[in-house]
Formats: C-alpha cells, structure tokens, sequence
C-alpha cells in the first residue's frame, strides 16, 4: 500500500522528501501550511476566508493568494480523507506541529485505521549548536531536523490509537473554540494567548536608540512564549506597533535588511 507523509510547513516537507528519495522510496509527501500556533481558528473547517484575511494582513509577499492555498489545502485534506491510502503524521514538540496533528485527527476520526505517527523531540536534533537546545521548554519542528534524521525515524511510524485519535479530535474542537490569538503549549496543554503579550514582549528589547529590527526580532523568536514565532509574525507585529505609535520605524517595514526601530516615549537620536 502506498504512502502519504504529512508535514507542518514546505521545509519539513522538503527535508522528508530527500530523505525518502535518498532511500529509493517514492512516497507522497504533502505539506500543510499554515501556522495554526497564531491568529483565528474558528470556522476554519467550514471555510478558509478568515484565516486568509489573517495572512494577508501579516504576510509581505503580495504574490501569494492564501485563499487559494487554503482552498486547495482544505480540498487536499477532505480528499485525504476519503481516501484509503496509509497515512504518517509527522510532528514535534511545537503548538504549530502539535495542532497540525490533532487537525489531522479530527479529519480522519471517522477513518482512524490508517494513521500513524512519527514524533520527534529534542532528543532528535542533533546539532550541538541549535538554538533549541537552550529553551527551557524544549520547542522543536519537523522543519529543523536535517534529512539524515528523518531517515533514521522511517522505521520508526507506528499508529494512533483509536482512542487517542478520538481525544486529539476533541482537542482540536477545543482550540477552534476558544479561537484565541495565539495558542500556547506547554505540559501537554494549549492554552489561549493574545498579541499584546508578544508586543509587551518586544517592548522589553526596545531601547531609545535605534538598532536593528532584527535584533530585537532575534531575542522575540528565542523566548519561550510557548509557541516557535516566525519572523513573519514578528515583522507584522512591528508594523501594528508602529502605526498606533508604540515604537518608531526606519527602513523599509517589509523587509529586514534595512529596518530599524526605537521607543516611541522618547525622540530617537541621529535622525
């Protein structure tokens, strides 16, 4: 029988796919995109208008049509569905990846016979030098494991219990309903977060001086918020705090190249 993997993301998927190829195995591999860890989820199965109107606010890459995507992705998973071939579910300790799985769950709930799983944890990634090593709570993606490792997991697919299935279902009913900004996962345990707690986050490193917006970014996407922020939602989130005039911007506010930022209490020198 053949094969669907599933992914969080397109480098998860691209890193599983040359692993199966380096292997002689040609097994599908589909890449879910969507970070579900931040903004709307309520509706989200019954159509894609909110969570695209939320991408298109954040993202920068005026090319992308999200309502298209999220059409085609909610088409791929219904046909998934239906579908009889044997499914593994790839995941690590993120609320993105970790939501990704109880989506699928809820999905196949009806069909549970053929899921798997492969988890990943910290213990996988080997790279001495990853910054996930120094975080408390131990966050890992698919995406941040090289080929090599992914390879050696293979093997290691096994299913889902019916019961388990039933419950991650049930989980995933539970976060479209709270439909909090961001979700947090921590113990096991989603819970609810808004975007104020990110911005009061980025005001700590904001300092009267200009500096790279990157900088501060950096320290944003290394903290522990319970979730892997992406760059994408930091650079939003500066933007937001810059039009209702809680930081200053410089450069250009689509791009991390030239930006910079400053308090906006006090006059930013060197202007």
């Amino acid at each position: 029988m053949s094969t669907i993997h599933l992914t969080n993301g397109d480098v998860a998927a691209e890193s599983l796919r040359t692993a199966l190829r380096e292997v002689g195995r040609n097994d599908r591999v589909h890449a879910l995109r969507d970070d579900l860890a931040v903004g709307p989820l309520r509706g989200i199965d019954d159509g894609p208008e909110v969570r695209a109107a939320f991408w298109d606010r954040v993202s920068t890459d005026t090319k992308r049509d999200f309502l298209r995507e999220f059409r085609e992705h909610a088409a791929a998973l219904q046909a998934i569905a239906r579908d009889d071939t044997n499914l593994v579910v790839w995941h690590g300790e993120s609320a993105s990846d970790q939501l990704m799985l109880r989506r699928v769950c809820y999905y196949l709930r009806n069909n549970p016979q053929r899921l798997n799983e492969v988890r990943l944890s910290i213990r996988d990634l080997t790279d001495a030098g990853a910054w996930a090593h120094s975080r408390r709570d131990r966050a890992t993606s698919v995406g941040m494991f090289a080929p090599a490792v992914l390879q050696g997991r293979l093997p290691d697919a096994a299913p889902i219990s019916v019961l388990r299935i039933s419950r991650l279902a049930l989980e995933w009913q539970e976060a479209k309903h709270a439909n909090g900004e961001m979700r947090r996962w921590r113990d096991n345990t989603f819970t609810s977060g808004s975007f104020a707690d990110l911005d009061a986050l980025i005001l700590e490193h904001v300092t009267a001086d200009w500096q790279p917006a990157a900088r501060v970014a950096a320290e944003v996407m290394t903290a522990e918020l319970g979730f892997l922020v992406s760059d994408s939602i930091v650079l939003w989130r500066f933007r937001e705090m810059a039009a209702t005039r809680r930081i200053r911007l410089r450069g250009d506010a689509n791009a991390w190249r030239t930006l910079e930022l400053c308090a906006a209490l006090a006059p930013c020198p060197h202007q």
